[in-house]
């Protein structure tokens, strides 16, 4: 992957991201939104520091690690990727709680169309906000959306100082044991 230009990531402030889903899926990763850099190379957690990628291989969901350049072929592994809020931004904490609620009901839509086994939510206050469900906590959660099960894990961005990656990897490989059951 090339590395964006300055000018580059500026002009995709805002801009949306195409997701990775399909039917039959057994785990839709939800970022909160995609990173400009991420825009900027057309592939989802892109941005050097993210630990998504590696937190899945370490975690059993991948059977090795894959690049963000690969983000296609994890459809062949039942898993896909999409966001709550579309917009793209420099961080996450520039969006407003009215674009993340927004996104809820557009993820929600999404969700309903597709209908995989588990939607995994990248982030608990992202889920609090666009759930409402502002007592929440990580891991698998009361309410559903149709058949499709939701758990709520932490951001794997490098920018999420709270959790280190063999943490990532040990609340990760939870969700994985608990779709392989």
């Amino acid at each position: 992957m090339k590395k964006p230009t300055p000018d580059e990531l500026r002009e995709a402030m805002g801009q949306k991201m195409a997701d990775i889903l399909g039917p039959d899926l057994r785990v839709v990763f939800c970022g909160i939104n995609p990173s400009v850099y991420s825009v900027v190379v057309g592939h989802h957690f892109a941005r050097p520091g993210n630990r998504f990628w590696p937190t899945l291989y370490a975690s059993g969901f991948t059977p090795r690690r894959f690049s963000p350049d690969e983000d296609g072929q994890l459809l062949e592994l039942g898993l896909g990727i999409t966001n709550v809020a579309e917009p793209s931004s420099v961080a996450a904490a520039d969006l407003t709680n009215e674009q993340i609620k927004a996104g809820g009901k557009i993820l929600r839509a999404k969700i309903e169309k597709f209908q995989p086994q588990v939607l995994a939510v990248l982030g608990i206050g992202a889920y609090r906000l666009a759930f409402d469900a502002p007592k929440a906590t990580l891991g698998l959660q009361e309410k559903r959306l149709g058949d499709t099960h939701i758990w709520v894990l932490p951001n794997p961005s490098g920018l999420n100082a709270h959790y280190h990656p063999p943490q990532l990897a040990a609340l990760f490989s939870e969700l994985r044991e608990w779709v392989e059951e």
